[in-house]
C-alpha cells in the first residue's frame, strides 16, 4: 500500500532529533511547542510507525526514527540546495553555513575570517566545529571542511587557498640549555614534545638553502595528542616543538618562543577547503571561501 505523508513534516521532525526536544525545535524553528508537537505526531500516523521515543526526562529517535532521520537529513538538505541553486544568481548568502577546520588553524586564523564573514553578511549565522576529526560531511551536513596539512585522499573534492611553514621552535629558557651553537646533528639529542595528531611526529627533513636535505629523529620527552597541546608545552619550555607558522608567528614576535636552525627549513603544508559530494556551491559557501583566501594572502604577505 502506498504511503502518502506531508514532506512540509520532515522539517518539523529533521528540528525536533537535532535540538532534542520539542522546546527547543520551537525555539529554532520560531513555533509554539503544541504545533511542533502535532506536526510529528502527525508524521508518526502518515508512517504508521514511532519515530521518537518520548519519557519524562529525555526525547530520542527510536531505531525507526534514526534511520528514517538520517534520509530526511539529506532530503531537505538536497532541497535547500535545489532552491539555492535556483536562486544562485543573486548571489547573496543565506541561511547558516557550517563548516569544521582544525583547532588551531580555525582559532587563529578561521575565526578572523568568519568575523568578516559576518560584518559583510550580517543576515548570515555560522555553525563553527572547531577539531581535529575528519568527519563524513554529509552525515554531519557540512557545507565545507578545512583541512591544514596535507590531503590524505586524493578523490575529495578541494581547493587549495593557502600554504603554511613549519617551524622548529623552543621555549628561550629551552633554546639557552641548547647553547648558541646549536648544530642539526643536536637535535637527536635534545627532549622534544611529539605531536600525536600526525603520523610521524618524531621525523623530519630539514633542507637548506644549498638543497641539501637531511632528516633527523628525535626523542619525546612529552607526547602531546593534539597540535594545540604540544604548543602549550613548548610554551611550557619542556622542549622542541614543530609548529605551524600561524600558530607560533605571535609567540615568536613577542618573545614567548625562539624560531631554532633557521637556515634549515621545513616541509611546507597546504590549507585546503573540501566540499562535499555536489556540483553546487551555494552563494554562502562561495563567499566565505573567498574571505578565507584573502585572509591567507594577508598572512602570507605579512609572514613573508
Amino acid at each position: 500500500m502506498r504511503v502518502t505523508v506531508n514532506l512540509n513534516r520532515l522539517s518539523y521532525f529533521v528540528a525536533v532529533v537535532e535540538s532534542g526536544s520539542f522546546t527547543a525545535a520551537a525555539d529554532r524553528l520560531g513555533l509554539a511547542k503544541a504545533a511542533v508537537s502535532h506536526q510529528v505526531a502527525q508524521l508518526e500516523k502518515e508512517l504508521g510507525t514511532t519515530l521518537l521515543a518520548r519519557t519524562t526526562r529525555r526525547l530520542s529517535p527510536t531505531a525507526t526514527g534514526q534511520r528514517f532521520y538520517e534520509r530526511a537529513a539529506l532530503i531537505l538538505r538536497d532541497a535547500e540546495e535545489a532552491v539555492g541553486a535556483v536562486s544562485a544568481e543573486t548571489d547573496i548568502p543565506s541561511g547558516t553555513l557550517t563548516l569544521t577546520a582544525p583547532l588551531d588553524y580555525g582559532a587563529k586564523v578561521v575565526t578572523d575570517a568568519v568575523a568578516t564573514y559576518l560584518a559583510a553578511y550580517p543576515g548570515m549565522e555560522v555553525d563553527l566545529r572547531f577539531n581535529d576529526t575528519v568527519y563524513d560531511m554529509i552525515e554531519k551536513r557540512l557545507d565545507l571542511a578545512i583541512r591544514a596539512g596535507w590531503l590524505v585522499d586524493s578523490s575529495e573534492r578541494a581547493k587549495r587557498v593557502g600554504t603554511f611553514e613549519q617551524l622548529l621552535v623552543a621555549a628561550p629558557a629551552y633554546a639557552a640549555k641548547l647553547g648558541d651553537t646549536l648544530a642539526l646533528d643536536d637535535l637527536a639529542k635534545a627532549d622534544w614534545i611529539a605531536n600525536g595528531a600526525l603520523k610521524a611526529p618524531l621525523e623530519w627533513r630539514f633542507t637548506n638553502r644549498a638543497g641539501e636535505d637531511r632528516t633527523i629523529t628525535g626523542t619525546a620527552l612529552v607526547t602531546a595528542d593534539s597540535t594545540d597541546a604540544a604548543h602549550c608545552c613548548a610554551l611550557a619550555g619542556i622542549g622542541l616543538a614543530v609548529l605551524p607558522d600561524y600558530q607560533v608567528r605571535a609567540d615568536i614576535a613577542e618573545g614567548r618562543l625562539v624560531r631554532l636552525l633557521s637556515q634549515w627549513s621545513l616541509p611546507s603544508g597546504g590549507i585546503h577547503v573540501v566540499y562535499p559530494p555536489s556540483h553546487f556551491r551555494p552563494a554562502r559557501v562561495r563567499a566565505f571561501v573567498e574571505i578565507l583566501q584573502r585572509k591567507e594572502k594577508e598572512r602570507s604577505r605579512l609572514a613573508g
